[in-house]
């Protein structure tokens, strides 16, 4: 019997209990990631769909979350566009040549996901064999997955992306409008082959003032959104990393669940959303709180949340890699209890 609790908050619908999930539930954290990871380098297993739906399926059988996230990384679509990805211990993904030209532009394609990308699709098949909880498939949102490709890696200023915005925008168009084909084909396959519902991340939204957002990333979004309509009835989170700010603008991106950070409190970002479902929206470092702490903010967050039209309890970004796994569980337990999951 698959437990679609998760499923039901996304649509709004009532539930038993608020669902969980943490971002990055599968990673770094766990000794049994740790132990499967010695096998080979990170894009290794990323590509190895045996490997990839094990390390999925850890935090489930661990902690007992209420859906998986697939195992993979936002960026392996943008490899498949032609482009050479690295990535370095400290630093992170690389692009060692960075899209900042129309030549460059003009030699990205647009790959065939089911050609390209076989292993992630292979992953999703294994994963929904083996699953009792939904499967969320996964991509960066096109704006976030541009600043990798015009940044040559990871920045902190942005400086480079927002120059090509602000002084070429044809030529920033032209690479977002292929980043977003690329990345709507590449979800509706990973709905084809199986996922039940889609999260995309704008993990890098959040640098934009409120008019850049709605101008240089939002409408890539909304198109990619559109698509989806079109060819999947499944549910769709969109989650704007550092997004209060732009809440105005994240709700007429079309998803069914907002993803909410920690820098609001879900009541107030509630208020703002109206008709969306919400996930959201723990700092990840309070799971570093006292036991007893820890159990009280859990129990506030969950009190600020009550009138969301679904609420799925997450972190407001990925765990960290120092977390303790015993203070997930603490987490995830409180969430159960406290929300009402019968044993």
């Amino acid at each position: 019997m698959m437990n679609d609790t998760f499923l039901r908050a996304c649509r709004g619908e009532k539930t038993d209990y608020t669902p969980v999930w943490f971002m990055r539930q599968a990673g770094r954290y766990l000794p049994e990631y740790q132990k499967i990871r010695k096998k080979g380098t990170f894009l290794d297993l990323c590509k190895t769909p045996e490997l990839a739906a094990e390390v999925t399926l850890q935090p489930i059988d661990i902690f007992g979350m209420d859906a998986a996230i697939l195992f993979s990384d936002i960026l392996i679509p943008m490899e498949a566009m032609n482009l050479t990805l690295e990535f370095h211990e400290g630093r992170g993904p690389v692009f060692p040549d960075p899209v900042r030209d129309q030549q460059a532009v003009d030699n990205l394609i647009v790959p065939d996901p089911d050609e390209t990308m076989p292993f992630v699709m292979e992953t999703i098949r294994i994963l929904r064999r083996e699953l009792k909880v939904p499967l969320i498939g996964f991509s960066g949102a096109p704006f976030t997955l541009a600043t990798y490709l015009i940044e040559g890696g990871s920045s902190k200023v942005f400086l480079e992306t927002k120059r090509m915005m602000f002084q070429a925008p044809e030529l920033y168009d032209a690479l977002l409008t292929k980043i977003t084909r690329c990345t709507s084909l590449y979800l509706q396959a990973q709905a084809r082959a199986g996922a039940q519902a889609l999260q995309i991340f704008d993990s890098w939204a959040g640098v934009l003032a409120p008019c850049d957002y709605e101008r240089f990333a939002l409408p890539y979004v909304q198109s990619i959104i559109r698509d989806l309509r079109q060819t999947t009835d499944v549910p769709i989170i969109y989650f704007a990393n550092n997004g209060s700010t732009l809440l105005g603008h994240t709700t007429t991106a079309g998803a069914d669940v907002l993803g909410l950070d920690w820098r609001i409190n879900i009541g107030d970002a509630i208020r703002k959303v109206g008709d969306h479902a919400v996930q959201g929206n723990l700092d990840p470092i309070a799971l570093f709180l006292p036991r007893d702490e820890l159990r009280q903010r859990v129990h506030r967050l969950l009190d600020d949340a009550r009138d969301a039209r679904g609420h799925i309890f997450n972190l407001g970004h990925g765990i960290l890699p120092q977390t303790p796994p015993e203070q997930a569980k603490i987490a995830v337990d409180a969430v159960h209890e406290y929300s009402g999951k019968k044993a």
